[in-house]
């Protein structure tokens, strides 16, 4: 599923920025909540994950690798996202060695902090496996 709509700016290897238009359409919304419809906070860390991983998709050097998160640290979730919100997620490099690195991914709506984390990640060789 992707949740990454369109990347807006970027700098190589520095940060990136993206959004999602989170739309009625959504097939998370039939269920969750079918009254109260809000974006489950797993698809937003997913969203953050995303804009992340196409950061280092576009960096020359990690083409053909393939990221994976292997972890999520200092997770805050501030507001809920719903139906008609524009989910701006702003990642920054934190650190890379060996394969294996960590960003920290903003996401808000309007201005406003709905979630932050720190995503940690490991790159695959093209048929490598865990």
């Amino acid at each position: 599923m992707l949740l990454v709509d369109r990347i807006v700016e970027y700098e190589q290897g520095k940060r990136i920025r993206g959004y999602k238009n989170v739309t009625y359409n959504e097939p998370f919304f039939v269920g969750h909540y079918p009254e109260m419809p809000i974006m489950p906070g797993v698809l937003i860390l997913e969203s953050m994950a995303q804009v992340g991983a196409c950061m280092v998709l576009a960096d020359p050097a990690y083409r053909g690798r393939t990221p994976l998160v292997v972890g999520f640290d200092k997770v805050k979730f501030r507001r809920p996202v719903v139906p008609g919100d524009c989910l701006m997620t702003d990642v920054e490099s934190q650190w890379f060695r060996n394969d294996v690195g960590s960003i920290k991914a903003v996401a808000s709506v309007d201005g406003n902090l709905t979630c932050e984390a720190e995503i940690a990640f490991k790159l695959l060789k093209n048929g490598e496996t865990i």
